[in-house]
Protein backbone atom coordinates (compact mmCIF):
# COMPACT_ATOMS: atom_id res chain seq x y z
CA UNK A 1 0.00 0.00 0.00
CA UNK A 2 1.68 3.68 -1.11
CA UNK A 3 0.79 7.17 -0.21
CA UNK A 4 1.46 9.44 2.57
CA UNK A 5 3.82 7.92 4.83
CA UNK A 6 2.14 7.43 8.52
CA UNK A 7 3.46 9.94 11.02
CA UNK A 8 5.95 8.78 13.96
CA UNK A 9 4.51 9.09 17.71
CA UNK A 10 5.96 10.52 20.15
CA UNK A 11 4.98 10.01 23.99
CA UNK A 12 6.25 12.65 26.01
CA UNK A 13 6.97 11.88 30.17
CA UNK A 14 7.03 13.54 32.87
CA UNK A 15 6.17 14.98 36.09
CA UNK A 16 2.57 16.51 36.36
CA UNK A 17 4.06 19.33 38.34
CA UNK A 18 6.22 20.41 36.20
CA UNK A 19 8.74 22.95 37.20
CA UNK A 20 9.05 26.27 34.82
CA UNK A 21 11.96 25.22 33.81
CA UNK A 22 11.13 21.32 32.82
CA UNK A 23 7.65 23.01 31.72
CA UNK A 24 9.65 25.28 29.24
CA UNK A 25 11.72 21.84 27.85
CA UNK A 26 8.74 19.66 27.27
CA UNK A 27 7.17 22.45 25.39
CA UNK A 28 9.49 22.69 23.19
CA UNK A 29 10.11 19.27 22.62
CA UNK A 30 6.23 19.08 21.72
CA UNK A 31 6.77 21.83 19.32
CA UNK A 32 9.73 20.37 17.62
CA UNK A 33 7.77 16.51 17.40
CA UNK A 34 4.71 18.85 15.64
CA UNK A 35 7.35 20.45 13.13
CA UNK A 36 9.18 17.10 12.42
CA UNK A 37 5.53 16.10 11.22
CA UNK A 38 5.07 13.11 14.51
CA UNK A 39 2.61 12.94 16.73
CA UNK A 40 2.57 13.67 20.30
CA UNK A 41 1.14 11.21 22.53
CA UNK A 42 0.96 12.11 27.01
CA UNK A 43 -0.72 11.54 29.54
CA UNK A 44 -3.46 14.12 28.95
CA UNK A 45 -2.85 16.17 32.28
CA UNK A 46 -0.91 19.01 33.78
CA UNK A 47 3.04 19.61 34.02
CA UNK A 48 5.13 17.89 31.09
CA UNK A 49 2.11 16.19 29.83
CA UNK A 50 0.61 19.62 29.06
CA UNK A 51 3.84 21.53 27.68
CA UNK A 52 4.20 19.03 25.33
CA UNK A 53 0.47 19.23 24.39
CA UNK A 54 0.73 22.59 23.68
CA UNK A 55 3.71 22.66 22.30
CA UNK A 56 2.30 20.52 19.62
CA UNK A 57 -0.86 21.95 19.09
CA UNK A 58 0.45 25.30 18.94
CA UNK A 59 2.88 24.57 15.84
CA UNK A 60 -0.07 23.24 14.46
CA UNK A 61 0.39 19.65 15.26
CA UNK A 62 -1.61 16.53 16.61
CA UNK A 63 -1.72 16.05 20.67
CA UNK A 64 -3.02 12.92 22.04
CA UNK A 65 -3.80 12.22 25.66
CA UNK A 66 -4.59 8.27 27.02
CA UNK A 67 -6.14 9.74 30.78
CA UNK A 68 -6.01 7.99 33.71
CA UNK A 69 -9.89 8.80 34.29
CA UNK A 70 -13.06 7.48 32.74
CA UNK A 71 -13.88 11.42 31.74
CA UNK A 72 -12.70 14.03 30.41
CA UNK A 73 -13.33 16.54 33.31
CA UNK A 74 -9.30 16.54 34.11
CA UNK A 75 -8.18 16.67 30.78
CA UNK A 76 -5.45 19.72 29.74
CA UNK A 77 -6.99 21.78 27.37
CA UNK A 78 -4.47 21.57 24.13
CA UNK A 79 -5.21 17.65 23.71
CA UNK A 80 -6.64 17.31 19.91
CA UNK A 81 -7.59 14.28 21.25
CA UNK A 82 -8.22 12.75 24.11
CA UNK A 83 -8.72 9.06 25.48
CA UNK A 84 -10.61 8.23 28.27
CA UNK A 85 -9.51 4.99 30.08
CA UNK A 86 -10.48 4.75 33.42
CA UNK A 87 -7.47 2.49 34.41
CA UNK A 88 -5.59 5.30 36.76
CA UNK A 89 -1.62 4.55 36.85
CA UNK A 90 -2.20 1.31 34.24
CA UNK A 91 -2.67 3.92 31.53
CA UNK A 92 1.05 4.40 31.59
CA UNK A 93 1.37 1.48 29.56
CA UNK A 94 -0.79 2.65 27.12
CA UNK A 95 1.05 6.01 26.74
CA UNK A 96 4.35 4.32 25.77
CA UNK A 97 2.65 1.33 23.49
CA UNK A 98 1.15 3.99 21.71
CA UNK A 99 3.97 5.54 20.45
CA UNK A 100 7.50 4.32 18.53
CA UNK A 101 9.43 6.23 20.91
CA UNK A 102 10.03 7.93 24.52
CA UNK A 103 11.11 11.01 25.69
CA UNK A 104 10.71 11.59 29.40
CA UNK A 105 11.26 15.03 30.31
CA UNK A 106 12.54 14.95 34.25
CA UNK A 107 10.35 12.76 36.36
CA UNK A 108 9.84 11.18 39.47
CA UNK A 109 8.55 7.63 40.58
CA UNK A 110 5.76 7.94 37.80
CA UNK A 111 7.86 8.93 34.80
CA UNK A 112 10.68 6.10 36.33
CA UNK A 113 7.71 3.33 35.78
CA UNK A 114 7.01 4.49 32.25
CA UNK A 115 10.64 4.33 31.06
CA UNK A 116 10.74 0.61 32.54
CA UNK A 117 7.65 -0.14 30.39
CA UNK A 118 8.84 1.35 27.64
CA UNK A 119 11.83 -0.51 27.55
CA UNK A 120 9.93 -4.13 28.60
CA UNK A 121 7.58 -3.36 25.43
CA UNK A 122 11.07 -2.32 23.39
CA UNK A 123 10.16 1.27 22.75
CA UNK A 124 13.52 3.70 22.90
CA UNK A 125 13.82 6.08 25.42
CA UNK A 126 15.70 9.62 25.44
CA UNK A 127 15.99 11.11 29.15
CA UNK A 128 16.27 14.86 28.92
CA UNK A 129 16.76 16.16 32.66
CA UNK A 130 15.51 13.31 33.75
CA UNK A 131 16.42 9.53 35.05
CA UNK A 132 19.85 8.74 33.92
CA UNK A 133 19.68 4.48 33.28
CA UNK A 134 23.08 4.22 31.71
CA UNK A 135 23.35 2.18 28.07
CA UNK A 136 19.42 1.49 28.12
CA UNK A 137 18.72 5.09 27.91
CA UNK A 138 19.86 7.88 25.72
CA UNK A 139 20.68 11.35 27.54
CA UNK A 140 19.89 14.03 25.28
CA UNK A 141 21.52 17.74 26.49
CA UNK A 142 18.67 19.75 24.52
CA UNK A 143 15.09 19.51 23.25
CA UNK A 144 16.72 19.35 20.06
CA UNK A 145 19.06 16.61 20.27
CA UNK A 146 15.80 14.89 22.18
CA UNK A 147 13.59 14.76 19.42
CA UNK A 148 16.62 13.96 16.90
CA UNK A 149 17.29 10.97 19.30
CA UNK A 150 13.68 9.72 19.32
CA UNK A 151 12.36 10.87 15.50
CA UNK A 152 16.47 10.40 13.76
CA UNK A 153 17.55 13.28 11.63
CA UNK A 154 15.66 15.29 9.79
CA UNK A 155 15.68 14.21 6.24
CA UNK A 156 17.69 11.35 6.57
Amino acid sequence: MSGTPRPRYVSVIGPGDADDETYGLAHEVGRLVAVRGGVVVCGGLAGVMEAAARGATEAGGVAVGILPDEDRRRVNPFLTHSVATGIGQARNLAVVCSADAVIAVGGGYGTLSEIGLALKVGRPVVALRGWDLGEHVAVAASPEEAVERALGRPGA
